[in-house]
């Protein structure tokens, strides 16, 4: 059975279409500037994946707890959405 049969993959409200029209905009609008993000996924790609998920209001919660762990005393790396 795929993803989408079970459930466990939903398609995005419309507010959350919003939201990750609006974080694409925003990556959009900084590509020029150089990648200072200690992880990877990017923040902001965390928060788009995290909408995808798990809907807008818990993925905007994980995106913005991720965007608070993202400093320069943090050790980075890998982090994908849960």
């Amino acid at each position: 059975m795929s993803a989408t049969a079970s459930g466990s993959e939903r398609r995005p409200s419309p507010v959350a279409r919003a939201l990750i029209g609006l974080v694409r905009l925003y990556q959009r609008s900084t590509q020029w500037k150089p990648r200072i993000c200690r992880f990877e996924p990017s923040c902001s790609g965390y928060m788009i994946g995290a909408i995808q998920r798990h809907g807008a209001v818990k993925g905007v919660g994980l995106g913005l707890w991720r965007i608070a762990r993202c400093h320069p005393f943090s050790k980075g790396g890998h982090d994908p959405v849960p």
